[in-house]
């Protein structure tokens, strides 16, 4: 898609943060404002570990199990216990945040830098998601495209899509939000096939300058007939550098905004520590 717009070069050649530089101090303050009562939800989903030492057939999950635990021998009648903890990151069970050099286009990541560059066997050197450890703060909207329902299966999700749902919640997405959609799936339990965001949707993203994409709706599995593959990652964070939180769980959010009739809040979401990772677990807040 050549003529599909990109984020590549818009903060210099050595941006790790993408379309968080839009985060200005007055969208940071626009967040701020939102925070009216304290009242918080989370927006991660609860992922139940499975045991590391679970028997013979334990080996044999651990591609497809998102979090695995075993528990450390800290001594007899000791004051403190502790366990070992495997997770697999992008696993559709794990709410995470992926980082700007989890997704290649051409051999190169976000904003051109060569893929033997950017990772290697020890790690992301460029784009990795710890980058975000100092927080991301902004204002967030939610908007909710079935409402007390979820999308028809293989729905594709265009900025008319986007458009309506932000006229239903009376808001307008500004430069610097962190987008929150929901479409009522949740990808771990639910089966194929699953709506998807078109690259009209992607675009629409970018023209609102969106800073933050949260969504329980993703690219489309199978992918949608005439649409790019994998919009999302590939147009989203690929092209436009804006950072994704996979997995999402918005059902308590989306029961919050309507009951308290607003569909904007403070988003608070801060990445681990854990040097040279594509990709983290994260429990993004929204503050009311």
């Amino acid at each position: 898609m050549t003529d599909f717009p990109d984020n590549w070069g818009r903060w210099g050649d050595t941006d790790q943060l993408g379309a968080v530089n839009l985060i200005t101090d007055e969208a940071r303050a626009r967040g701020a404002a939102e925070a009216r009562t304290g009242r918080t939800v989370s927006l991660a989903r609860v992922t139940t570990p499975f045991p590391l030492t679970g028997g013979p057939t334990a080996p044999a999950t651990a591609p497809t199990t998102a979090v695995q635990t075993m528990m450390l021998f800290t001594g007899f009648g000791a004051p403190a216990m502790a366990e070992v903890m495997v997770v697999t990151t992008h696993h559709p069970e794990v709410t995470h945040l992926d980082g700007l050099g989890h997704w290649a286009e051409g051999g190169r990541v976000y904003p051109g830098v060569d893929v033997a560059d950017s990772s290697g066997p020890t790690g992301v050197r460029h784009g990795a998601a710890d980058v975000y450890g100092g927080g991301i703060l902004t204002r967030g909207v939610l908007l909710d495209l079935a409402p007390g329902g979820r999308l028809a299966p293989a729905h594709p999700v265009t900025a008319r899509d986007l458009d309506e749902a932000a006229a239903r919640a009376g808001v307008d997405v500004l430069p610097g939000d962190a987008l929150t959609v929901r479409g009522g799936w949740d990808r771990a339990t639910a089966a194929p096939p699953y709506p998807g965001m078109t690259a009209g949707a992607v675009r629409w993203l970018h023209e609102k300058g969106v800073a933050v994409f949260a969504g329980d709706v993703g690219d489309a599995m199978p992918p949608l007939p005439g649409e790019v593959p994998g919009a999302l990652h590939r147009l989203g964070l690929g092209r436009l550098a804006i950072p994704l939180i996979d997995g999402p769980d918005l059902s308590e959010l989306a029961v919050t905004c309507a009951e308290l009739g607003r569909w904007t809040f403070q988003f608070v979401m801060a990445a681990p520590r854990i040097a040279g990772t594509t990709g983290l677990p994260v429990n993004p807040l929204a503050v009311f």
